[in-house]
């Protein structure tokens, strides 16, 4: 575990799509800010609640006051960051020109300009599983959870093109998460447009 705040901790200006920097006025804001802050940079295994709690400013007893255990502001972090990221996508994506193919390439736009920021750390919920116990279904189940809003999307454009919509949710879920992925090991944005190029092949198909 982190024996100690890192002395230069804070990721720079909040960025659209997390909720990392923004305001935090009680206690339990504090204690989530600077859990979502740690988890996101720094890993979730590695992160321990005195660290949390010391750079909250909080006692680690009202850090438990408001979260019963670890596990449960491990949650907290992913639904909060979660669904600051989708409420950023999917307005992005609502401002695309053109009908449901011009949306599903445009995705990959929306995701390079996530990738080219400066406190990108890739997607909270893939860092939560590669480091969870296999046997940790909660964090599965969260995820799956976060998935089904972007798979119900990609459906949707899907049916609008008159194509398979699960085979559509499919390929384009494994050209996200690869995107995803690529981006954030080598800190290169242009992953999303060469799944943005597989993705136009497939659809030309």
């Amino acid at each position: 575990m982190l024996d100690r705040v890192p002395t230069n901790p804070a990721p720079g200006p909040r960025s659209d799509w997390s909720t990392i920097g923004r305001p935090a006025r009680s206690a339990r804001e504090r204690i989530l800010a600077a859990a979502t802050e740690l988890f996101c940079l720094h890993g979730f295994a590695t992160t321990g609640v005195d660290t949390i709690a010391a750079q909250s400013g909080a006692a680690k007893s009202t850090l438990y006051k408001h979260f019963a255990s670890k596990d449960k502001l491990i949650e907290a972090v992913l639904e909060a960051e979660g669904a600051a990221w989708r409420a950023w996508l999917f307005t992005r994506l609502s401002a695309v020109e053109g009908g449901p193919q011009a949306r599903l390439l445009g995705l990959f736009d929306v995701l390079e300009d996530w990738f080219a920021d400066e406190n990108y750390y890739g997607c909270p919920y893939i860092n939560a599983i590669s480091e969870a116990p296999q046997v940790d279904e909660r964090t599965r189940c969260l995820a799956g959870t976060h998935k089904a809003h972007l798979l119900t999307w990609l459906r949707s454009q899907a049916l609008e093109l008159g194509r398979d919509p699960d085979e559509v949710a499919r390929v384009f879920v494994v050209l996200i998460d690869g995107a995803i992925v690529a981006a954030q090991a080598t800190r290169d944005p242009i992953f999303a447009q060469s799944a943005r190029d597989a993705a136009e092949a497939y659809l030309a198909q």
